[in-house]
């Protein structure tokens, strides 16, 4: 089992691909650290993944709980984040405070968890987070500037840790996730047809789908570091 002995933490793997993800881990024999806001999510996520998985509950999104957190944690040889908020609405009209909270989410947050985590990771490992692609930025302003700016803090953080860490993006496109369950059904309905019709595969992704490219990273295949948008046709290795 290529993950035997390594440790693997999920920030936000409670649910969906973060979920997915810590079971594909599982599968190839690492222990695992699940964080998530949920009490009742995470609870029943760690049992589900059986072993010694370990379940925190924590807000990622409060920074000082994040620093806490992280902490203490023992050392790891893999982290994904999942955490990043979204919106809808281009740069004129989208109320300045939900742009606010979505770059804080997406980028500020994960800044955070980078800086906090890396002197914990192993020799050999990585931390990968999440971006988002398919949206044009008159559609989704705030998502596509913080997805912009994830790339970039990859790049940037590959050159500050490399070789030691490898650092990774990965930019699933929509598929119907808890992220998304929250949205009105018209917009979720709208998404869902619009992706499916771009989408070389002609349908949306699923989560264990995508789960398979942040293993691959964990697997130690991918070069660092990359930026990976799934189920579309790209594919692009940022020059560290």
């Amino acid at each position: 089992m290529l993950l035997e002995h390594k440790k693997v933490v999920v920030i936000g793997g409670s649910s969906g691909i973060g979920l997915a993800i810590a079971r594909q881990a599982r599968a190839e024999g690492a222990s695992l650290v699940i964080v998530g806001r949920d009490p009742v999510k995470v609870s029943n996520a760690a049992a589900m993944l059986g072993g010694n998985a370990q379940g925190v509950v924590g807000d990622a999104h409060d920074h000082a709980a994040l620093e806490e957190f992280i902490a203490a944690l023992p050392e790891f040889d893999h982290l994904v984040s999942m955490i990043g908020d979204t919106m809808a609405g281009g740069f004129l009209h989208t109320p300045l405070d939900t742009m606010r909270h979505v770059l804080h989410s997406k980028f500020w947050t994960n800044l955070l968890i980078a800086r906090f985590a890396a002197p914990l990771v192993r020799d050999g490992g990585s931390m990968t987070f999440t971006s988002g692609s398919g949206v044009r930025a008159q559609e989704a302003a705030a998502s596509y500037v913080a997805n912009q700016a994830l790339a970039a803090m990859a790049q940037g953080l590959g050159s500050e840790l490399g070789p030691r860490v490898r650092v990774n993006v990965v930019a699933p496109a929509f598929m119907g996730t808890d992220l998304w369950r929250a949205k009105p059904r018209e917009e979720i309905e709208a998404r869902r047809r619009s992706y499916s019709q771009v989408n070389p595969l002609g349908r949306l992704g699923t989560p264990e789908e995508v789960a398979s490219a942040y293993a691959v990273d964990n697997r130690e295949i991918v070069a660092p570091p990359c930026f990976l948008s799934l189920l579309r046709r790209e594919f692009r290795l940022v020059p560290s």
